[in-house]
């Protein structure tokens, strides 16, 4: 994680400080431009936000009292590393009677040993107990 702290007056990053963005793939900001797009130089995976991104976006939030909107741009952050298709399997899994306990609390597992996504495994947890005491698991045939 990144050990740069960001204020309120940091907001909005890309004006105020492009310098300290990176994207996933490691360009900075200041690369993503129409020219380097068009001449190949930047592509789908150079455009997408990266997790340092969501924490910096998250600490901007926490000092202007938006602690909701932090823990949402962390969570946000932690998916990053999770590919798209199996952030679709978790979500499929997330609908009512789609999964049983057992296999939630795997999910969480997984999210958090593999993709150290604590934030995400602790929801799934939650979901998990609510769902338990809603009666709104798999049933078993």
């Amino acid at each position: 994680m990144t050990t740069t702290k960001m204020s309120a007056a940091d907001y909005p990053l890309a004006s105020r400080c492009p310098e300290r963005i990176q994207t996933p793939t490691g360009k900075p900001l200041t690369d993503i431009t129409l020219e380097n797009v068009l001449a190949g130089k930047v592509g789908p995976q150079d455009v997408r936000i990266s997790r340092e991104t969501l924490e910096y976006q998250a600490q901007i939030a926490e000092q202007m009292h938006r602690h909701a909107i932090a823990r949402n741009l962390r969570r946000a952050g932690e998916l990053i590393a999770i590919p798209d298709a199996r952030i679709l399997e978790i979500y499929n899994a997330l609908r009512p009677y789609r999964s049983s306990v057992e296999e939630l609390l795997a999910i969480a597992d997984e999210l958090e040993t593999r993709y150290q996504a604590t934030v995400n495994a602790a929801f799934i947890r939650e979901a998990a107990e609510v769902y338990r005491q809603r009666d709104k698991l798999r049933k078993e045939a």
